[in-house]
């Protein structure tokens, strides 16, 4: 990946963003990928010398990791384990995953806690990919080997969320507003089999891709889920005010709305639906997609 500096902040801050701080290990596949699209993946893989990102955007992700690094040099007891990566084979592929801290409980249970600079909305609105991940990683320490807490069962998996758009005065008149910038955030621990399923079904998700795009030189399209797909809907308006008096999901039940009233300055706009992730800015390998750049030319 390229690193730019458009806007030429300081070259300290452009040299941390240069450094890379992220590994998979010895390993074909990690958690944070596993639960991404293939696509995604592969698209990275190919054009990883041509993906550019300037250090402008990348500033709540390098506190993060300067949030991770101050957390992990902490002083801790022996019942802690911090910043530890461990391995497991799944269907022929070995996978990774780096989980922030394990603390061991008086049960003899293990409970896992992962750190989140955030947004506020990722508390407020929940992010599945947060349950995927930490469960995958509590599958992890119950099968890696040659870890501390080797065959330790994980009776808790939770987030610590720090939220970088907090604001004091929503917290004080808003009481389904977070109440402190920092938030706990307990998670669905899965069942066994639903966790074990999950691994490999997605495992080989990215198997069969691979060989596809190998092989025939093809790959997967990417899922509604993957895009962060957002429906279409169907806004009644009234008169010339801009905001919807009402939205549908059907274009049909806007239009039994307007005949069952007696309003005649009301009409429909339609708004389509729109892939977040690839026209926000979110996918570094957009540029590169042919199902992104063929959905733009439509």
């Amino acid at each position: 990946m390229k690193i730019t500096n458009k806007f030429g902040l300081p070259e300290a801050l452009a040299d941390f963003a240069r450094a890379e701080k992220y590994s998979r290990g010895d390993a074909d596949i990690s958690v944070t990928t596993l639960i991404d699209s293939p696509r995604v993946r592969l698209l990275r893989e190919d054009h990883k010398d041509e993906i550019e990102q300037d250090v402008s955007d990348m500033v709540w992700p390098l506190f993060g990791t300067a949030v991770h690094s101050v957390l992990e040099g902490a002083d801790h007891d022996k019942k802690v384990v911090k910043e530890e990566r461990l391995y497991a084979e799944v269907a022929g592929w070995k996978l990774s995953g780096a989980i922030d801290h394990q603390e061991l409980m008086p049960d003899g249970t293990v409970q896992i806690t992962d750190y989140k600079v955030t947004s506020v909305w990722s508390v407020i609105l929940g992010k599945v990919e947060w349950e995927r991940q930490q469960n995958c990683y509590a599958w992890l320490v119950e099968n890696a080997k040659g870890h501390e807490f080797e065959g330790r069962k994980v009776s808790s998996i939770r987030i610590c969320a720090i939220l970088r758009d907090w604001q004091r005065k929503k917290a004080e008149f808003d009481k389904d507003y977070p109440q402190a910038p920092v938030a706990m955030i307990q998670l669905k621990l899965w069942n066994q089999e639903e966790l074990e399923n999950y691994i490999y079904d997605r495992v080989c998700l990215h198997q069969e891709a691979q060989l596809s795009h190998d092989v025939y030189d093809d790959m997967p399209q990417c899922s509604d889920g993957d895009r962060w797909q957002k429906p279409a809907q169907w806004a009644v308006m009234k008169g010339s005010n801009k905001r919807a008096l009402k939205l549908f999901d059907a274009q049909e039940d806007a239009e039994k709305f307007i005949s069952e009233s007696d309003d005649s300055s009301m009409h429909i706009q339609a708004r389509l639906g729109e892939a977040t992730r690839c026209v926000g800015n979110y996918c570094s390998v957009a540029q590169f997609c042919g199902q992104f750049l063929g959905w733009v030319k439509r």
